[in-house]
């Protein structure tokens, strides 16, 4: 196949126009083959995304490890049809451009953090509007970066899906992720009883510290002995289950009649020998599964919005009652492999997050590759 110089001519334009005031039109980002390990994530080159309507470019400061992205590594949770490919779910940084068809709400310079469907882990990457939220003046983008994907993941459980009601108990499973850290405080502004499980002390005393009423290590005791001594005979009200297949049947003992358990992961296995069915029936137990990455943009304005009103000015300086990101480390882009190797031996307490950029100065912590 030749060279087709007028069309290449033609996006380099379209580029041009639309990037003007961007130095270059080059990012680096974190590549990958599907299947690989941790040590198979590499830094690259290519072009900076295009932007479709009412989508902006975001220079990239800081983004997470979320469990998503070491699915994705290994080939077993491919990004959306039509989306980006590169590996991250969240960004904060700063709007560079715009699409002509944005309606007004963000300008260039806004400090910003971003849901995505991927993208994250790059020095740009091109966002909806309707998804961008405000990152408070004095916070850095370290920290704001551990918001978007875990904090919105948690408000969407339990006030979209889960029907959170004051005074409610609820069991969050893996307490000390970021979902689950988010989760408790959450749990707590809302008036409710969080009780966590975990795998480690540490986790346990970080749950604790976040104001967790309970914390039982699933490793060591039947968390669901101690949940119905806990909540004397009664059970929980709701479960935010990541686990699925191994927690199962405590699940069952620890729910409540009428209770609500929401499924939105499966590390613990999807396939369940069992008389599920029959459990439900009798319990009267409504079971909801739910994702967030693959939803449509209306829904995640919805869980955006809901989230931006009722829990993003309490990120702020001097906030009552105050919530914070609970974050295990911090690591350059370029050890990302390092930091999934972290998170797929479950060792951090909270999130990982990757450097992009130096706060101060805004240039890329990666001059060569």
């Amino acid at each position: 196949m030749g060279f087709d110089v007028v069309k290449y001519i033609g996006a380099v334009t379209v580029l041009l126009t639309r990037y003007s005031h961007v130095m270059t039109l080059e990012m680096q980002y974190v590549a990958f083959t599907a299947g690989c390990g941790p040590d198979g994530l590499a830094l690259q080159r290519t072009l900076l995304p295009a932007l479709r309507s009412r989508e902006v470019l975001i220079r990239n400061f800081a983004t997470t490890v979320n469990r998503a992205d070491t699915l994705q590594r290994r080939g077993l949770y491919p990004s959306p049809p039509g989306e980006s490919a590169i590996l991250g779910l969240d960004a904060a940084g700063i709007v560079e451009a715009l699409a002509p068809d944005c309606t007004g709400s963000w300008k260039q310079g806004d400090r910003v953090m971003a849901l995505l469907t991927g993208g994250g882990y790059a020095e740009y990457v091109a966002v909806p509007e309707d998804v961008l939220m405000a990152v408070s003046p004095g916070m850095p983008f370290t920290s704001a970066a551990a918001i978007p994907e875990v904090w919105l993941t948690a408000y969407q459980l339990l006030h979209v899906e889960g029907g959170l009601k004051r005074g409610d108990t609820v069991l969050i499973h893996a307490g000390g992720s970021g979902v689950g850290s988010a989760a408790v405080q959450l749990c707590l502004l809302a008036g409710c009883r969080p009780v966590i499980t975990a795998g480690s002390q540490e986790k346990l005393d970080a749950a604790r510290r976040l104001g967790a009423v309970a914390a039982f290590n699933y490793k060591t005791e039947d968390f669901s002995e101690k949940v119905l001594t806990f909540t004397e005979g009664r059970g929980v009200d709701l479960i935010l289950d990541c686990v699925g297949a191994s927690h199962y049947e405590r699940n069952m003992k620890s729910i409540r009649i009428e209770g609500r358990w929401v499924l939105y992961g499966l590390l613990g296995g999807g396939t369940i020998s069992g008389d599920i069915f029959s459990q439900m029936l009798r319990k009267r137990i409504t079971i909801t599964g739910t994702t967030l990455r693959a939803r449509d943009l209306q829904y995640k304005k919805r869980v955006v919005d809901g989230f931006t009103r009722d829990v993003l000015p309490l990120f702020s300086k001097g906030a009552s009652p105050a919530v914070k990101p609970l974050i295990d480390s911090v690591f350059p882009l370029a050890q990302a492999g390092e930091a999934h190797t972290r998170m797929e031996a479950n060792l951090n307490t909270g999130k990982l997050v990757l450097q992009v950029r130096d706060e101060a100065t805004g240039k890329s912590l990666h001059d060569e590759l």
